[in-house]
């Protein structure tokens, strides 16, 4: 620029006249043109490279997590992680870092070349810009706190809305509407304060480079044309160094926004870190083994079990044999489902406490330890596909007979032919297209499908009416075979093939003992039957 307007000053002495200043400035500028091209190109990639890898970590790191951090944990709190939280990281690593890397090369280069033609004007015109940086440094400390609650109140919003659309039937059938409606707006309206918080701060930074910026062009108009007119320095000098320092606007303003996006991108990743960094209660010990079967049966070895200060088992010793049917009952809250949740380790156990083949259970692989156990949790969970596909979750392989075997001893067969589409109807969100007995049924197919030497019905059949429970609780007692069998009911008829039947009464087993003899002894079972028969003749 300065050979060109010296070239315009004096055509006759210029090295270069102005048209080749033109050609060489027009190249430079299709240079810049596929320079940043290319480097945009480069770094947005690895950015959405370094978001694909951390999402795959979260999702792994989710997958390996037990209940207890799932109970402690909202699920829309989740699902903002995955989404607003990475997204944040992705434009730190991808714009923020080439924003950066672009500021500190011209920045570089242009006061380089800025020092060149007069080290004191240089000085005086970036002189603002050190004091520009403390104020600056002054905010971010309060721009992350600020991004940091604005992330907290989007995943609150976020949970909202998960569980308010997941509840929407409940909710208008209790006539809830105006009540949620209230409670999301006010959630919403807590989200927009913390963002127009983060907002204000963030907009004080931008006139602080505008003063700076707007100091150094000033110091630069005076000095620099004082100069000129002493004939310190040239015209071109002068145009040539005024552009340079016009250089350093936009990166200036630009290391607001690269500092606004520092602050969110590192609040977020400190609350993905609290996902990557958290550690699984249940996971597999150094020196685990895998477990090909069972051969001599399960063993409880005074097993005890807390939920924080709450004790739940108390001493548990029990001993369940190969092929042996074992049912449990007891009141709601007397460590029924507790107990069979802790055979698959869903739950932490404590060492010594739980034995398969007389092996301590935190000494087998967990991977081998589940694929010998079949599982009916109490709250059927269905996936949004086809009936198929649910039963067949845990199968790689599988053939038409397995899924229609498997809905048969589920007896849920006739159900399937009422639908159009057969084993190909999709079940829709949660199987919202099913009703609770038809859901539970379907779960016990999916069980059932995978053939496993272990099975645990946690009260299976409680949505079930009557009429339906006793031709499958026929089909079930003619595929429990040699199989090893856990079940967990309030139903006294579902023993009926039981072996032994224990009754837990506040985490201790009360009573044990085949049902004929817990009938006969007249004691919590037995009470227990007469009452239901009582609701059965009454009802």
């Amino acid at each position: 620029m300065k050979l060109a307007v010296e070239g315009l000053q004096h055509p006759a002495s210029a090295r270069y006249s102005p048209l080749t200043c033109s050609v060489a400035i027009a190249f430079l500028a299709a240079l810049h043109c596929v320079t940043r091209i290319f480097s945009r190109t480069l770094i947005l990639n690895a950015a959405r490279i370094i978001e694909y890898r951390i999402r795959d970590d979260l999702f792994r790191q989710l997958l390996l997590l037990d209940q207890n951090y799932f109970s402690s944990s909202r699920t829309g709190d989740i699902l903002s992680r995955f989404s607003n939280d990475l997204s944040n990281v992705r434009m730190l690593t991808g714009f923020g870092a080439m924003s950066a890397i672009n500021t500190v090369i011209i920045y570089t280069a242009a006061v380089t070349l800025m020092l060149r033609f007069h080290p004191w004007l240089t000085i005086w015109a970036i002189l603002p810009f050190p004091l520009m940086v403390l104020v600056v440094k002054k905010i971010s400390h309060r721009l992350f706190q600020r991004s940091l609650e604005a992330q907290e109140e989007l995943a609150r919003l976020s949970s909202l809305s998960e569980e308010s659309v997941s509840a929407v039937r409940l909710i208008k059938s209790y006539c809830r509407e105006e009540f949620f409606q209230k409670q999301f707006e006010q959630t919403a309206g807590d989200y927009l304060n913390h963002n127009l918080r983060l907002a204000r701060l963030r907009g004080l930074i931008i006139p602080v480079m505008a003063v700076a910026t707007g100091a150094g062009t000033l110091v630069v108009l005076f000095m620099g044309g004082r100069l000129v007119i002493a004939g310190d320095i040239t015209l071109g000098d002068f145009v040539a160094f005024s552009g340079y320092l016009s250089m350093l606007v936009w990166p200036t303003a630009v290391m607001g926004w690269i500092l606004t996006l520092a602050q969110r991108g590192a609040a977020s990743m400190s609350r993905l870190a609290t996902v990557l960094t958290a550690e699984a209660a249940v996971s597999d010990a150094s020196g685990s083994k895998d477990i090909e079967g069972i051969h001599t049966g399960i063993e409880f070895r005074g097993l005890s079990f807390c939920y924080g200060a709450t004790q739940i088992l108390d001493r548990i010793s029990l001993h369940v044999a190969v092929g042996e049917k074992i049912g449990i009952t007891g009141a709601v809250g007397s460590g029924k489902s507790t107990l069979i949740n802790l055979l698959p380790r869903l739950l932490p156990v404590a060492d010594n406490m739980l034995f398969i083949d007389g092996q301590d259970i935190n000494g087998i692989t967990l991977a081998s330890l589940r694929r010998l156990v079949g599982y009916v949790p109490q709250e059927a969970f269905l996936f949004s596909r086809s009936i198929r596909e649910n039963i067949t979750y845990g199968l790689p392989d599988y053939d038409g007979r397995m899924v229609t075997d498997a809905a048969r001893q589920a007896g849920f067969t006739e159900d399937v032919e009422k639908f159009r589409e057969g084993y190909d109807t999709v079940v829709g969100e949660k199987g919202v297209s099913l009703s609770g007995g038809q859901k539970q049924r379907l779960a016990i197919a999916r069980a059932l499908a995978t053939n496993p030497p272990v099975l645990l019905l946690d009260d299976p059949l409680s949505s079930v009416d009557a009429g339906r429970e006793e031709g499958i609780l026929a089909e079930l007692g003619r595929y429990y075979a040699n199989r090893t069998v856990l079940i967990v009911s309030q139903r006294i008829s579902a023993f009926r093939d039981c072996d032994r039947v224990i009754v837990l009464e506040r985490g201790v087993i009360a009573e044990e003992g085949t049902p004929e003899e817990l009938l006969q002894r007249g004691g919590l079972y037995a009470e227990m039957d007469r009452m239901q028969r009582l609701q059965k003749e009454l009802g």
